[in-house]
């Protein structure tokens, strides 16, 4: 009998019976002095006792303000010290957090606010060439439930700073102690590619136990210090990024507003971190730095590469070159908190460069045939499902897709294709929905990706399905050169040719400057499939072999 595509994460450690605000305590008590958070672009460097404090005089601002437990608090602004006092203080205050994408414009920015009901948004004043007074000042008269706009740098910080006056420590502490563990914290919105974003709500439980057990994967201690170019308000930097180290007194270093690879490398160098978080196209970008060579980074020893398909060859050159030798992949969802699966610091290289991992502890994971629901065995792809502590309490007033989502055995639905071997590790093989089906061949994109990504003049590549007359569909790669290369799709194809499957060669080849992606780093293959579709100049269908 074949074993099922089936795996469940046992750990001596147990899961953590807190809310955020008393695990930070905790830290702040055996960690006094260390450093709790260093942002060199704002000249901010604090330790645990000082970040602490920062922390309770905003938490006792927002209950002087009347904000009462569950409210939400929206923040809007890229990556920044008041962006960290902000989770940490609405969490001790018993609010649920709206992480609001920087990139918003008005309707985006409208919806968000007025799905979740938002009394206070804390926003920056400008963010590359977008105005947020006058974006804010134009949707708040049709979001009702509004009630203020507070802007960072000006002087409503500084009010509402002042407004700790008007709550006591008693009354915080009061407010504390009435916060349970499985409240709602944090509502993420998720970027689908139709329809409005869904409001992914996470609980205390949720995303301070998958911060944590993320941060125990790399080995974290209070010694640790751990860069974060990723975006604050997606669950890779506030949960496995600003929790990951404050669950273990480690120290949250900030590098830039937006990502900018070389303010990253220049960070690692003179903070001497010893973590690095980014998605692939992070490293690579940092990787093609041109005075990458001069940075140095011995300190590293440890970071994560999530976010999207890690390519191996990418991951290779970052334990090279990089010096991050302990240096995990993560695979996971907001949905999920977001980490269902990891690599460990011991895992044979062949495991952490071709894997997403094993499960994580306290957690299932199974893998189904997406038009059965039956388990698959081992080794045959299905759909990934996970089931534990780290699935969503629901999507934010959406009852129907939260149960679309979640099934009634609770079970998170991914819609990730992945297959899992005899030891439990995982492969990602492609979303379901971005299988390229050519004339009854079933085609996994990140199949081809990864055999790309060998050539030397590739730095990095996406595989998309586009129309055929023949086939149904034919397969296309979209490459971004490496510098001083150009791209030749003849050589390309023959670089394939007898090295993997014919049916499997890229017939279309087009270079590319980057792709269409979130700003969180993933790539929107719907996009991208759209402009590779116009640029080959095809309609509903390919009539010319180009």
């Amino acid at each position: 009998m074949n074993l099922l595509s089936y795996a469940s994460g046992c750990s001596t450690v147990p899961l953590l019976g807190e809310t955020i605000g008393t695990n930070l305590d905790r830290t702040i008590a055996a960690h006094r002095d260390s450093e709790a958070l260093v942002v060199p672009f704002q000249d901010v460097r604090m330790t645990y006792a000082e970040f602490g404090a920062a922390v309770e005089q905003l938490a006792r601002a927002f209950v002087g303000r009347g904000f009462r437990r569950g409210d939400r608090v929206g923040i809007w602004s890229p990556n920044c010290a008041e962006w960290v006092l902000v989770q940490y203080a609405a969490a001790k205050a018993g609010l649920i957090l709206v992480n609001l994408n920087p990139a918003y414009r008005t309707a985006e920015l409208e919806y968000a606010l007025r799905q979740s009901g938002c009394r206070m948004l804390i926003a920056a004043q400008a963010f590359k060439s977008s105005n947020y007074p006058q974006m804010v000042a134009e949707v708040a008269r049709r979001c009702p439930e509004l009630e203020t706009t507070v802007l960072l740098g000006s002087p409503q910080w500084d009010a509402l700073l002042a407004s700790a006056e008007a709550g006591s420590l008693e009354q915080l502490h009061a407010r504390e102690a009435e916060v349970q563990f499985d409240d709602a914290v944090n509502i993420q919105y998720t970027s689908g590619t139709t329809g409005f974003p869904k409001g992914a709500t996470l609980s205390h439980h949720n995303i301070l136990n998958n911060g944590f057990f993320v941060g125990e994967a790399c080995g974290y201690t209070s010694s640790d210090r751990v860069c974060l170019p990723v975006p604050f308000y997606h669950c890779f930097g506030m949960v496995m990024g600003n929790l990951g180290c404050t669950s273990h007194g480690a120290t949250i270093v900030v590098p830039a507003p937006v990502f900018d690879a070389a303010a990253t490398l220049k960070t690692v160098q003179d903070e001497r971190c010893t973590s690095l978080y980014g998605v692939p196209t992070m490293f690579i970008s940092e990787l093609e730095e041109p005075d990458f060579a001069k940075y140095d980074l011995s300190s590293l020893r440890t970071g994560i590469m999530a976010g999207s398909p890690c390519p191996v060859e990418v991951m290779r050159r970052v334990i090279a070159q990089m010096h991050m030798s302990d240096v995990t992949i993560c695979y996971g969802m907001t949905e999920t908190s977001p980490v269902s699966t990891q690599t460990a610091c011991d895992d044979s290289l062949e495991s952490r460069v071709a894997t997403v991992g094993r499960v994580h502890p306290h957690q299932e994971i199974k893998l189904i045939d997406p038009e059965t629901g039956r388990s698959v065995p081992r080794g045959q792809a299905g759909e990934l499902c996970t089931r534990g502590y780290s699935v969503m309490l629901g999507y934010w007033k959406d009852p129907d897709r939260s149960r679309e989502a979640i099934d009634s055995a609770r079970w998170m639905h991914t819609g990730d294709l992945a297959t899992m071997d005899e030891d439990g590790y995982v492969r990602i093989v492609g979303r379901s929905k971005d299988m390229i089906i050519r004339g009854g061949e079933n085609v996994y994109p990140r199949e081809i990706e990864e055999f790309l990504h060998q050539h030397p003049d590739v730095a990095d590549v996406q595989v998309v399905g586009i129309p055929d007359p023949r086939y149904g569909e034919e397969i296309a790669a979209a490459v971004i050169p490496r510098k001083g290369a150009t791209v030749d799709g003849q050589a390309l194809r023959d670089f394939c040719a007898g090295r993997i499957a014919h049916y499997k060669v890229p017939r279309y080849v087009l270079e590319v400057q980057e792709f269409p992606m979130t700003v969180t780093g993933k790539v929107q293959k719907f996009k991208l499939r759209e402009q590779v579709v116009a640029e080959l100049q095809l309609v509903s269908t390919v009539v010319a072999n180009l």
